[in-house]
């Protein structure tokens, strides 16, 4: 018991570094190293967060804002008293799935942007969510899928995630920010496989001259997802109070030499828009989240 603490402490344990670009990576380690909890240093070696695995996934560098502001038309009579991002699958909200998946990437910056019928989404999020402040943002008018994003204050970091609230995914965020990082894309688009199955024969043809014929064809694209990964300063580029989807932004970007790039989902994928939607995801619940 005389001894200096120096005698037992061990020195060469595992830490984060404050503002190091790798950390996820660094996490993502530590994480099939078992460990649960990772402190987080600064400069002068001051622990100054501690991460806990057994609670978080991994912390990624990112801010969310999550468009909450449509009507949800194709979903009445559900919609006419309720928005939404509000709608129950299983025993939670809609907009609560994305959020608690968020948090449990260790994002603590999160906004959502509000419209129709705002005060019930405002009252939604007026207590913090597993201590995480949810940031709710008033649309003063429709902006589209994007153009809202203007009314966030301020934003911590310098990867901005953004997508629609009313997905119904497990889509795997590490995975797609390091992809994201690794590309040094300016913006990523989550996409969806979409298979399309023709029951014909199609030509294979040269102007009117038929080369061949293929049999009942399968022809797969990969469609938007309306989730995305975007570099903060890049967001500069969008018109101030104007109607902006987020399909124009990428549309810009690409017309002005930027990188954009596309980022397969693996898991599961349901965009609620409408009804026979709104019910697979509540079958998905059944199974997934016991």
């Amino acid at each position: 018991m005389d001894s200096p603490i120096e005698a037992a402490v061990h020195r060469n344990f595992n830490f984060l570094r404050r503002g190091v670009n790798d950390d996820v990576i660094h996490l993502h380690k530590q994480r099939e190293l078992k460990m649960k909890l990772v402190p987080v240093l600064d400069a002068e070696d001051h622990i100054i967060e501690i991460i806990n695995l057994e609670k978080y996934r991994t912390k990624l560098p990112i801010d969310a804002v999550l468009m909450a502001g449509g009507k949800g038309e194709r979903l009445r009579p559900l919609t006419e008293k309720t928005p939404k991002p509000l709608i129950k699958i299983g025993d939670k909200c809609i907009i609560d799935y994305n959020i608690d998946s968020l948090i449990s990437y260790g994002l603590n910056h999160i906004s959502v942007t509000v419209n129709y019928l705002r005060e019930q989404i405002e009252e939604h999020f007026s207590v913090p969510r597993d201590g995480v402040e949810i940031n709710t943002v008033r649309e003063p008018k429709y902006l589209g899928t994007i153009g809202s994003i203007k009314f966030v204050e301020t934003f911590y970091n310098d990867t901005i995630l953004v997508m629609n609230s009313d997905l119904f995914t497990n889509i795997d965020y590490e995975d797609f920010y390091l992809h994201f990082t690794q590309n040094n894309a300016d913006m990523s688009v989550a996409a969806v496989p979409y298979v399309v199955k023709v029951p014909y024969g199609v030509f294979n043809l040269e102007g009117r001259e038929i080369k061949g014929v293929t049999e009942k064809p399968t022809i797969s694209y990969y469609a938007n997802a309306g989730i995305y990964l975007i570099k903060k300063e890049r967001l500069d580029l969008i018109p101030e109070n104007e109607f902006f989807n987020a399909t124009d932004f990428m549309d810009l970007l690409i017309e002005k030499g930027y990188k954009v790039i596309r980022y397969p989902i693996s898991g599961y994928w349901i965009d609620i828009g409408q009804h026979d939607e709104l019910e697979r995801a509540r079958e998905i619940v059944k199974h997934v989240y016991k």
